[in-house]
């Protein structure tokens, strides 16, 4: 069978690296075992605009989220980013 491949850009390295801090947040521990890895979305733009090494502004953000929703690697829950593979994501942290 062929590999299907999304024919979209990759997206930017800082937005993966947002994906990555905010994985980071979502897959603590105290969550517990059995919890969806979720982050309030509230909390996710105040974890990545507060982070200095990033040094992005709100609307940078925003819009790193926006791309994060649409491209699936989170999807939205009351307010809540829920990531779409957990098992992927967590495992690694």
């Amino acid at each position: 069978m062929a590999r299907v491949t999304d024919p979209r850009p990759p997206l930017p390295e800082w937005i993966l690296e947002c994906y990555d801090r905010l994985c980071t947040q979502a897959c603590r521990p105290d969550h517990g075992e059995d919890s969806v890895p979720l982050i309030d979305y509230g909390d996710a733009v105040d974890v990545l605009v507060t982070d200095a090494e990033l040094a992005l502004e709100k609307r940078d953000v925003e819009h790193a989220l926006t791309r994060l929703l649409e491209r699936g690697y989170f999807y939205e829950v009351d307010d809540e980013l829920r990531i779409t593979s957990p098992e992927e994501q967590c495992s690694q942290q």
